[in-house]
């Protein structure tokens, strides 16, 4: 059965939590999300491809390698997000999606809406946070 709704629809809290709606809702965000991150990808690598290093000034050819090195960590980091994007499309066919990690209440869809891709509620996500900075070795 294919859900629908319109185009300016947002999960409530009135209807009941992770019903189909919202799981159809969040698929599709994700969907677009990934297809953003992939797009961008593509372009990314169409512009590696066709700047060499042509630039004669050394101080030229300097910054266009950094440029090129903060592009590479900022592709690097939109391929983990695409991994964790699959991993919450794969909640929401298991039906494990919106429910955190640790405690298995809802996450909320206020945080959801905000970071689709959360496993854990708020409070755990600063439980883990907080014993982070205290094991932390500076």
């Amino acid at each position: 059965m294919a859900v629908t709704f319109p185009p300016d629809y947002r999960p409530s809290d009135d209807e009941p939590f992770m019903n189909e709606r919202h799981r159809e809702y969040f698929r599709q965000k994700l969907l677009q999300w990934k297809i953003e991150l992939l797009r961008e990808a593509e372009e990314t690598l169409e512009s590696l491809q066709e700047g060499g290093m042509q630039e004669a000034d050394l101080a030229d050819r300097a910054s266009a390698e950094m440029d090129r090195a903060l592009e590479l960590r900022t592709r690097d980091r939109a391929r983990k997000l695409i991994a964790k994007i699959d991993a919450a499309l794969m909640r929401i066919e298991d039906g494990s999606y919106g429910f955190c990690e640790e405690t298995g209440e809802p996450i909320g869809l206020r945080r959801l809406e905000a970071r689709p891709i959360a496993t854990l509620s708020l409070e755990a996500q600063e439980r883990h946070e907080r014993m982070e900075r205290t094991h932390r070795q500076d």
